[in-house]
């Protein structure tokens, strides 16, 4: 089994029940199991931010499923939960984003590991360091604590 990590974002319909639809979603899938929820988070929109407010998770996965396999099981649920993709950065019922596989580094025309944008975005670092603080990011060597840094816009959620 190998170690994931997901960031997953709500903004439109019912957010922190698509959120935990789309985690219980992952954990019925036989080959992965979920092993810690994050707490929350509520944060602006990044990209086009004429948009509702998002809701934002990270979850910790145990998987024996390949990488793309991984993206497709994610990809599956999205459409499950009625993901609409009409414009990059826009509103969305759920999405679900592989940041960290292992320690593996992928670059190909479907999956880029580590996320390549996740290091710059606290709606995704804030919550990934609440449960994988001393995980390594395989391209800077560093940890994720090393690496978050905290923003205002990112507010836990209740």
């Amino acid at each position: 089994m190998t170690d994931a990590y997901l960031s997953l974002g709500s903004n439109i319909g019912q957010r922190e029940a698509q959120l935990h639809t789309a985690i219980e979603n992952l954990d019925t899938i036989d080959d992965i199991k979920v092993v810690t929820v994050s707490p929350i988070y509520e944060t602006k929109p990044v990209g086009y931010v004429d948009q509702p407010d998002f809701l934002n998770v990270c979850v910790h996965i145990q998987t024996s499923l390949t990488p793309h396999q991984l993206l497709d099981a994610c990809l599956e649920i999205e459409q499950r939960l009625h993901r609409v993709r009409k414009e990059r950065w826009g509103p969305r019922t759920i999405d679900i984003d592989i940041l960290l596989y292992g320690t593996s580094v992928v670059e190909d025309d479907r999956l880029s590991l580590p996320h390549p944008r996740m290091v710059e975005r606290a709606f995704v670092m804030v919550p990934l360091n609440d449960i994988a603080p001393n995980v390594i990011e395989p391209r800077s060597k560093q940890r994720i604590q090393d690496l978050v840094q905290h923003d205002d816009s990112v507010v836990k959620y209740q």
